[in-house]
């Protein structure tokens, strides 16, 4: 299930998420956005508790749809430490958004693998 979060919870699910936050910015309106959905809880599962992620109402939550100038729907935008490090929009077909998240996934799989052979080579234990 993906978490659902409004303007009230973004700061805390978001910005202050100790790790990296995909955002679906959808409405319910929107077609692509049912189509998109089953990707997303999929790539959630390939992911585990490496990359959050989480789901936004456009049209609920104006304020953020303005913020991060969204121009179609659905936009994924992905978050790490509060910056935006990608963003993913007008996809072609469902490859295309499949093709992304798999690139998403090994790059911050890269990143984990990193840190944690830097966290034994100095002799830290992770938590």
């Amino acid at each position: 299930m993906v978490l659902s979060v409004t303007e009230r919870t973004f700061n805390q699910e978001v910005l202050q998420s100790p790790i990296p936050v995909l955002i679906n910015f959808e409405a319910p309106w929107c077609g692509l956005c049912r189509i998109v959905h089953p990707l997303l809880l999929q790539f959630q599962v390939e992911c585990g508790e490496e990359i959050k992620i989480v789901s936004i109402n456009a049209d609920e939550n104006f304020q953020l749809s303005t913020t991060y100038r969204l121009k179609s729907l659905p936009t994924l935008i992905l978050i790490d430490n509060g910056n935006v490090k990608q963003r993913l929009e007008r996809f072609r077909c469902r490859e295309d958004l499949r093709l992304a998240l798999k690139q998403i996934k090994d790059s911050y799989k890269k990143i984990l693998t990193v840190y944690k052979s830097a966290d034994l080579d100095m002799g830290c234990r992770s938590a």
